[in-house]
């Protein structure tokens, strides 16, 4: 996954999994009402420091030591209190994040539909209205479910889609937070889960299943 963003330009940044609220929620634009920053969706370490739930903050440092335009990514652990088939505590995450000059979604949507084909072959894919508080207008992109091939199944939750990444165009207050001009620059940014890719790639029905150590998983691999 790491080599498709590289091979179009992509450089790859990294950030400290133990993050400050700042970067991991405040420069986000995340309220301080929003249901994320709750104990049931984070890991406090103390109230002004988190096991971060996102690899977003790594954006906001890339952002403050560089200036535009640039294609980035960020993969890594991530942790937040969920355990079912499609979550797990600690699950990695990559981010990504592209700003420039004229950024537009149809920027984003060619480079999410490339990365897809590039995995996936060509299986149906389809955008979702949605909202994050750090893009807009957001979008949530959905590939055809390889489990069950569209007829819906318990991944799934019957729809025959499984959404892989969340994505939109950056929210001018985080744009700021990085230290930029919005009247100036726009860009785009994309989140999703690795084991989710994986689930879809290898036909995995339990997302559990790659770290509960049971060998007879492992040696498929």
């Amino acid at each position: 996954m790491k080599n498709i963003f590289t091979n179009m330009g992509f450089d790859v940044a990294d950030g400290p999994e133990i993050e400050y609220v700042k970067y991991n929620f405040d420069a986000l634009n995340i309220p301080k009402t929003h249901p994320s920053r709750d104990l049931t969706d984070t890991f406090y370490i103390n109230p002004e420091v988190v096991l971060r739930t996102q690899t977003s903050p790594v954006q906001i440092r890339y952002m403050l030591e560089h200036k535009p335009p640039f294609r980035m990514i960020c993969p890594g652990k991530v942790y937040r209190p969920d355990y079912d088939v499609s979550h797990t505590p600690m699950f990695h995450q990559m981010e990504g994040l592209v700003v420039g000059n004229n950024i537009s979604f149809a920027d984003l949507k060619g480079i999410l539909t490339n990365f897809v084909k590039e995995v996936f072959g060509d299986r149906r894919v389809r955008f979702r209205p949605h909202f994050f508080p750090f893009t807009e207008p957001s979008a949530e992109m959905d590939v055809e479910c390889n489990i069950c091939h569209g007829e819906g199944c318990r991944v799934c939750k019957g729809s025959g889609w499984l959404e892989i990444m969340g994505c939109g165009m950056v929210d001018p207050e985080v744009l700021k937070a990085g230290g930029y001009n919005p009247e100036e620059v726009s860009g785009f940014a994309f989140g999703m889960g690795i084991e989710r890719i994986a689930m879809l790639r290898l036909g995995i029905d339990d997302l559990r299943a790659f770290f509960e150590n049971d060998i007879r998983f492992l040696k498929q691999f």
